[in-house]
């Protein structure tokens, strides 16, 4: 079944979620179904709180690159079709390759990816579906990043999760934003997550 679980809420209450919902279909041509599902039914601190994590990620020092194919291949293993959509929007409208994300099932072999980037995802990748890492595959990425630039892909990993298991415990599937926006947006656009789930 790919109907959401709870029904959407098309006219919310309160100025902060009507807001949210201007605001929402302003950048994406409609408002989100997150946005209609879940963080309408919740006081607006929680919407608050997506936003507060779309704002941590422009403090990051990775690149809006790195950012989105941590998160998209998080999404990936977990199967949030919603969260593979929108990232796949946020790279078409940073005019990023789309092929390296397209190749992100074979990252580990593929030419398009580092070295530094491939172990970025082998520890992405284990920590995402095992739920733990081997002190070799970190070993492996600390030889390519500073501490502050592990602490931030697993900040990363981390707030991805919570966008997926939104979206995956409300049923919530792809809005097809991929089809909706066009190729116009700026680079800023790669960290702005405040409307993947927010009110």
């Amino acid at each position: 079944m790919n109907a959401p679980f709870l029904s959407p809420i098309e006219n919310p209450h309160g100025l902060i979620k009507k807001l949210a919902y201007y605001f929402t279909r302003r950048q994406f041509g409609k408002v989100l179904t997150p946005v209609k599902i879940f963080s309408a039914r919740l006081p607006s601190a929680f919407g608050l709180f997506y936003g507060k994590i779309s704002s941590l990620d422009k403090k990051l020092t990775l690149s809006p690159e790195m950012v989105l194919l941590i998160r998209h291949q998080v999404a990936r293993i977990n199967v949030c079709e919603f969260c593979m959509d929108i990232a796949r929007a946020f790279t078409i409208q940073a005019s990023m390759n789309e092929a390296k994300f397209d190749a992100l099932d074979v990252y580990d072999t593929s030419p398009l990816f580092t070295q530094a980037e491939r172990a970025a995802l082998d520890y992405v990748t284990a920590l995402t579906r095992d739920k733990k890492v081997d002190p070799e595959v970190f070993a492996g990425m600390a030889r390519h990043y500073s501490e502050r630039e592990i602490c931030e892909i697993v900040w990363v990993v981390a707030s991805e999760h919570v966008y997926n298991i939104t979206n995956i415990g409300m049923n919530i599937h792809s809005d097809m934003l991929c089809k909706i926006r066009p190729k116009t947006a700026s680079s800023d656009s790669a960290n702005e997550r405040a409307s993947h789930a927010a009110a």
